[in-house]
């Protein structure tokens, strides 16, 4: 089923973002907005600046041009830290989690209340929604399977309780059963509301998924639209995702 937008504010709003990494610039101008209860996504080939860009919204990569608006007010220029608190957590390619601590100790340690939801992530729904980290709650994070990984990676930033989740290569790697999971707990997610950016190559399954998605090719958007739009010209895949 496709898809369509909900009607909600902009949560996050990025207008004419420039980014350079030195004297190579990878970001010219792009733009991306993302209303509240929204799910988008970021496509394109690798290296087209997907990854700089949620970088540069995080603010872990400064930007050189541009403003990036989150909740309203412009954040770009602040530590990285105070965005996070601000509500916007990430799932990092690579899931980053700590391999000494525990599975529990990995989500209690980012355990906050950053949005005002009637019912927020606890331990408890984190594990109804990943019965496996539950089994697994006492195992060390270096002790997971990568699908685990990424399970804890999505449950642990979940437990921050975001206004907006941003997972970077949600399924990359992924054994087919274990990838399932990922999509199935991203469907829940936005049954519930959850504002979401996702990174992915699985263009079919993200038509499914999400309302609005933005293409980027050399550091530029090259096309914006919805669900609907997007399955209705496969070329597009070919010439700028190549599936």
């Amino acid at each position: 089923m496709i898809q369509t937008a909900p009607h909600g504010p902009p949560l996050l709003e990025v207008r004419g973002l420039q980014t350079a990494y030195g004297t190579s610039q990878v970001l010219f101008g792009l733009d991306v907005t993302i209303a509240a209860g929204e799910v988008a996504t970021l496509l394109g080939r690798n290296g087209m600046g997907k990854t700089t860009t949620v970088r540069s919204i995080l603010g872990l990569t400064r930007s050189g041009g541009g403003e990036v608006r989150f909740l309203g007010g412009r954040i770009e220029g602040l530590a990285p830290d105070r965005i996070a608190r601000m509500g916007l957590a990430v799932v990092p390619e690579g899931r980053q989690i700590f391999p000494n601590l525990s599975v529990q100790e990995n989500l209690v340690a980012f355990a906050a209340r950053r949005n005002s939801s009637n019912t927020p992530w606890t331990l408890e729904r984190v594990y109804d929604l990943f019965p496996r980290l539950a089994e697994r709650r006492r195992n060390m994070g270096n002790q997971l399977s990568g699908g685990e990984q990424q399970m804890l990676a999505i449950g642990r930033a979940l437990m921050t309780n975001p206004h907006l989740l941003i997972l970077d290569e949600a399924t990359e790697g992924l054994a087919p059963l274990i990838r399932e999971d990922i999509w199935r707990c991203l469907h829940t997610l936005r049954e519930q509301g959850q504002t979401t950016l996702v990174i992915d190559k699985y263009v079919q399954r993200l038509i499914t998924l999400a309302d609005h998605h933005t293409i980027v090719e050399r550091g530029r958007v090259v096309w914006q639209g919805n669900s609907a739009a997007l399955s209705a010209d496969p070329g597009l895949w070919h010439r700028y995702i190549g599936v």
